[in-house]
């Protein structure tokens, strides 16, 4: 009897002992859950903050040299786009207005009445132009000869000059803001990932003077300083687009004004009929020789 007594009291006494300690461990669980929360709560505090805050939080966060940076993208964005739209209206015009004096030459029944038309409404694109400084270069060779050290030589040779130089003027013309398309696409690229490189390695140094590293700290900064790179690249992908297709345009263009160059050299030279056979296509009807 006396030895179940003692049995009984020893296993309360262990009981007793237990229960400190595992109240001790469910206050220490506690508070490091507690802990634990305030600093999960500022993990996702600081990933919201740098989601809302994007590309305004890194540029308001940044020194002058992020700031210039991004100053300078959005100018070339600006220039790129201004001459996008003002390029593709100009030669949207000038493809109009080239079609309605083509088809008035082409069926017009002189070259005076041709120099009519153009005294009329104007040379105001590249076929016009070109048409009336050539008809002008005949007339007056054929009027004065050559007065004049430019205008030594025949009649032919001062119409291949004149139209000569009537084609590389119009080639300037057409070629006005695409260095600059390219240099903006050639260049945008690399100033948005200087201003990534700077913005890192600013992030970088802020890391290395703090007391912890966390992902948050890391990756904030970090993913911010890659928005120039993107920046740089939405500058450059339009640009480089539009140039290519402003030289394609007038790489067409520019073959069909040496076609015509060509038809009306050989009828101002010659004197014979130009006619249209094929659609686009002009030939000259050459008569046949008194012997034959």
């Amino acid at each position: 009897m006396f030895d179940l007594l003692n049995s009984a009291m020893h296993v309360l006494a262990q009981v007793g002992e237990v229960a400190p300690a595992v109240q001790s461990g469910a206050t220490e669980a506690a508070g490091l859950a507690v802990s634990a929360a305030p600093s999960a709560a500022t993990v996702g505090t600081t990933a919201a903050d740098v989601a809302q805050g994007g590309m305004l939080h890194f540029i308001a966060g940044s020194d002058i040299v992020g700031k210039t940076l991004f100053g300078i993208l959005v100018l070339m964005s600006l220039i790129s786009w201004y001459l996008i739209f003002v390029k593709s209206f100009m030669n949207m015009r000038v493809q109009i207005r080239s079609n309605k004096f083509l088809r008035e030459f082409w069926a017009a029944s002189s070259l005076e009445q041709v120099e009519n038309e153009i005294a009329t409404h104007g040379a105001n694109e590249p076929f016009a132009h070109l048409a009336s400084h050539a008809i002008h270069a005949r007339n007056h060779h054929a009027k004065y000869g050559a007065l004049k050290l430019e205008e030594k030589g025949s009649t032919s040779a001062f119409i291949t000059r004149t139209i000569r130089k009537v084609i590389d003027e119009e080639t300037a013309r057409l070629e006005n803001g695409l260095t600059v398309l390219a240099s903006i696409g050639s260049t945008a690229p690399f100033v948005g990932l200087f201003g990534t490189v700077w913005g890192v390695y600013h992030a970088l140094i802020g890391i290395g003077l703090s007391d912890g590293v966390t992902v948050n700290r890391i990756a904030g900064p970090v993913g911010e300083a890659l928005i120039m790179t993107g920046l740089g690249l939405a500058v450059a992908i339009p640009a480089v687009l539009a140039y290519n297709g402003f030289v394609r345009g007038n790489r067409v263009y520019l073959a069909r004004l040496d076609a015509f160059a060509h038809d009306l050299f050989t009828f101002l030279s010659t004197g014979q009929q130009v006619y249209e056979t094929s659609g686009k296509t002009r030939r000259v009807a050459i008569p046949a020789s008194k012997g034959e």
